[in-house]
Order: structure tokens, then sequence, then C-alpha cells
């Protein structure tokens, strides 16, 4: 009880518009704050602060107004810079794990076609599909994006291959994921089952391997070329602390390359 009242708390003060310096970029509401995850980083599992993990920005996660994560924020700032936005109109976006937030903002973005899909839906619209078989057609969508998904992938690169198969020539794949800069290979072990075990080791109960500074190439691999950018070349003049997003997360971009085994 005690807990809850003190997050209420803690929201109300964070929606408070006086003297507020953030503002997040999906309802365009100013907020004093953005409200951490799980106690933030000081809460992290220590192993994920001595891997220096990147990804979400635990400090300052949730905006207080819309419920949107930074991650959410972090992309259409991305999507906004590369002009990806424009690209859309009239294209077929295939969308795993579909943001709440960020769907209701996309509804605007002018699309012919948005398959939200998910392994267990969770609302009406999304339809029940596996990324590692979606029995959708060859060449089928000029976008996938699958948003902080493929860590919960069992077989992430037969997931990849599948989002290439899908995928036309030169399609787009925005597939932001967590990684440590200091592993040099992704690690991922059998042994390690139990939530207790995933959450020590991969940063969340639900996440099945952590990724290293191989992820750009071994999501290549799969058939794409890397237009991956760091948060500092794209977005220089983006203020992190005001938006609530991690300037150290890149933006993991991928397009679909030329594959004649598809045709």
């Amino acid at each position: 009880m005690i807990g809850a009242l003190t997050w209420k708390l803690r929201r109300a003060y964070a929606r408070l518009p006086i003297g507020a310096a953030c503002r997040c970029c999906l309802c365009g509401a100013r907020v004093r704050r953005f409200l951490p995850y799980r106690g933030g980083w000081r809460a992290a599992p220590a192993a994920m602060r001595a891997l220096r993990v990147i990804g979400s920005d635990l400090d300052h996660f949730a905006c207080p107004r819309c419920g949107c994560h930074d991650r959410e924020r972090h992309l259409w700032l991305y999507m906004n810079k590369y002009g990806l936005l424009e690209r859309m109109r009239g294209a077929v976006l295939l969308h795993f794990a579909p943001e709440l937030a960020l769907t209701t903002v996309l509804a605007h973005a002018g699309l012919s076609r948005h398959v939200m899909a998910d392994l267990y839906p969770s609302r009406p619209e999304i339809v029940q599909m596996d990324m590692l078989s979606t029995g959708l057609a060859n060449s089928s969508f000029d976008f996938v994006m699958a948003n902080h998904v493929m860590e919960h992938v069992d077989d992430d690169m037969t997931a990849l291959r599948e989002l290439r198969r899908v995928l036309k020539p030169g399609g787009l794949a925005i597939l932001q994921t967590p990684y440590s800069d200091v592993l040099e290979r992704t690690f991922a072990d059998p042994g390690i089952r139990t939530p207790e075990q995933r959450l020590e080791l991969y940063g969340q109960e639900d996440h099945v391997r952590l990724y290293g500074r191989d992820i750009f190439d071994r999501f290549a691999s799969a058939g794409f070329a890397s237009r991956a950018a760091r948060h500092a070349d794209a977005l220089p003049d983006v203020e992190a602390p005001k938006f609530g997003v991690n300037p150290s997360e890149p933006f993991f971009l991928f397009e679909a390359i030329e594959n004649r085994s598809f045709k």
C-alpha cells in the first residue's frame, strides 16, 4: 500500500507543469521529470552495471502523462531525424510487440497497412504471430519494427532471417535492443533458465541473452546492411535529459539487401 501511494505521489509531482524542464515528444506534455524503472539504474543487477548495459534509461523511463517509455521516445526522435515517417506514407509496416503510445502516433503516419503482431497479443488489434515463422509472403513489407524484442526471442538468428524474408529488398528493419559494449560477443547459456538467473545475467526476467559488441555484425549476417547510427551523430542537438532518452543507445537501423534465394 505504501509503495503504491509513494508511486502515485511521485507521478503527481512529476506531472506538475510548474518549472517543467522535460518534454515528452510523443504526447507533447511538459513534465518536471520522467519516472524511473524499478528504482532506477542504482537498483539494477550488479552485473548489468558492471557490463555497462546500454538500453533503456532506467532513471528517466516512463512519461508521467502518457506512460510511454524512453525507448519509444528515442525511437520517435530517430525516425523523425531520418525522415522515416515521410517514407512510411503509403508503406506497409510489420510491427512486433507494438507499444500503445508509439502505435497511437504511427496512426497518423499515412501507412497503407500496419500489421501489429505478438506471440502473446495484449490487445484485440494485435494478431498472434511467431517471429520464427510468420506465415507471411516473401518481400511483402517495406518496414519491420521490433523495439526491444530480439532479446526475448529464443532463436534470434532464425527470427532475423524470417524478418529479412518478409522485407522487400531495400526495406528497413528497426531493431532496438539492449547490449553491452564491454562484451566482445553475445552471451547466452542454456543453463540460465530461472527468472532470477535471467534478471541477474541478462538484465530482465524474460530476456534470453545479452548482446555484445558483435550485435551489429550478428544482425547484418541475416541479410542486412547496417545503417546504425550513434545518438551523438544522429541527434547532436537533442538534449537527452530533456526528452528522457539514453544518449548511449544507438539507432539500430538495418536495410534488407538483395537475396536471390528468397525469389
